[in-house]
């Protein structure tokens, strides 16, 4: 790929940049990559955009927007979709399945001491410190990310719009997407300077200077970015097979009404209908899950999402956990084999909710590369980058809800998470500390209290 910029000669653009490299960095977000899809996009911006400047902000917000229209967990997706940029496909596939994959390692490991050994005073202890930290964290992202994106008043009025609109009128994620989409278009007409990007270079006094990136703004799209329709129909073709032969092999094997087929049925589904993130889709999962397929109870269906939230990687993981309980619950390969029974059911549905998210990116992402200098396209984007900031602050603040009051108003604040919480944001927002240190600190808290206090 051509990386030559027209930046002038002070602007030391980084070294070239190997798969092998890039494949490191990958498995290394996949374990560092908490809180939620909002922390793992600030993530991806501060290690991507600001400290190894792979790509510009321009090129990672445009790719975002389109990820954010997408089913699907927008973090892993975005994640494919500039590994595919940096790397071509199999650059994409590495890099999004390098960032679920210690992610599915962890899940299956705790469901089995879940399953195996229960929730002891230890676990549920270090839970009890990593929530309030974990709440810290989706805090942060809405700070990061608003700074970014929100540039002008037309972009806030967009983001409070969309907060009252989620919080308290419980709008679907959907129709606020449309909706921000809709007057960007309009705006993009009538204030073309105000619509003229999400959150793009010179938005900011206080950036620092551009030193330029592998993938700039101007940067011109690699051969294998560029869309035909000969590579569109193939990677449509190879994309459905894919799905034919896994789902061919599961009825083969196991008879169409085995759990295995089930869940990948089931899942390919709630794949298809992950607007808006993982929240988005959990009822329908519960009502699956819980209330017509039995494979776990609505206790075990929250312990589930009490560690999709507290291990690194896509909220939606909480599907492993819940096939990986299904299975063992209901003995698929005898009771003597409950952990291959949990585990081969983790794999399989992490590959069927995962799937669509390589299609779509590596299906679309052509397409999406034509468009990243275009008004008519960037300007509805950059509406809906302004009103997923009002939806991050939502999430933020049902969390904060949820661990401040655990037993709802009447019950009471919880003022040991409430310090733990605010420990974490100062930590994060105000003295940048990373990540990693702020779970395990908060984890160990959490374990001092349970035992000490």
């Amino acid at each position: 790929m051509d990386t030559a910029s027209p930046k002038g000669a002070d602007s030391a653009l980084p070294s070239p940049l190997s798969l092998s490299e890039a494949l490191r960095f990958w498995f290394k977000l996949g374990f560092i990559s908490f809180g939620g899809p909002a922390g793992q996009i600030a993530l991806m911006h501060a290690e991507l955009v600001d400290r190894r400047r792979w790509i510009s902000e321009k090129r990672f917000l445009h790719a975002l927007n389109y990820c954010m229209l997408l089913p699907g967990p927008e973090a892993q997706q975005l994640a494919t979709y500039i590994g595919w940029l940096l790397h071509r496909t199999w650059g994409g596939i590495l890099a999004g399945t390098l960032f679920v994959l210690p992610s599915l390692f962890i899940i299956m490991a705790l469901a089995w001491l879940y399953m195996a050994h229960g929730d002891g005073p230890a676990v549920a202890g270090v839970f009890y410190g990593i929530k309030p930290a974990v709440t810290a964290l989706v805090a942060q992202a809405a700070y990061r990310v608003g700074s970014r994106s929100l540039k002008n008043a037309w972009h806030w009025g967009i983001a409070i719009a969309a907060f009252l609109a989620i919080f308290a009128l419980d709008v679907p994620f959907p129709a606020i997407v449309l909706g921000a989409a809709a007057i960007g278009f309009v705006g993009g007409k009538l204030r073309p300077a105000a619509f003229g990007g999400g959150g793009g270079h010179g938005g900011s006094a206080s950036r620092e200077p551009d030193l330029g990136a592998l993938i700039d703004d101007d940067t011109p799209t690699p051969p294998h970015a560029r869309f035909t329709w000969r590579r569109f129909v193939t990677m449509f073709v190879v994309s459905v097979a894919l799905w034919l032969v896994a789902m061919g092999a599961l009825v083969v094997s196991y008879g169409l009404d085995s759990v295995l087929v089930q869940m990948g049925w089931f899942f390919t589904k709630a794949a298809l209908m992950t607007f808006g993130g993982a929240y988005a889709v959990l009822p329908y999962v519960y009502q699956g899950a819980v209330e017509h397929f039995h494979w776990l109870t609505a206790t075990q269906m929250i312990d589930g999402l009490a560690l999709g939230e507290t291990t690194p990687g896509p909220l939606i993981m909480v599907v492993s956990f819940v096939a990986f309980v299904g299975a063992w619950t209901h003995a698929v390969f005898g009771s003597d084999s409950l952990l291959l029974a949990g585990a081969a059911a983790a794999t399989v549905v992490t590959f069927f909710t995962f799937l669509p998210s390589f299609f779509f990116i590596l299906l679309g992402g052509p397409f999406i590369e034509s468009t990243h200098g275009n008004l008519k396209f960037t300007a509805p984007l950059a509406g809906i980058t302004a009103a997923v900031v009002g939806v991050i602050v939502n999430l933020a603040v049902f969390f904060a809800y949820h661990v401040v009051w655990p037993n709802g108003l009447a019950g009471g604040a919880d003022w040991w998470s409430v310090v733990v919480g605010l420990t974490a944001a100062v930590a994060l927002i105000r003295y940048k500390v990373g990540v990693i240190p702020v779970i395990v600190s908060a984890g160990c808290c959490g374990l001092a209290k349970q035992f000490l206090l």
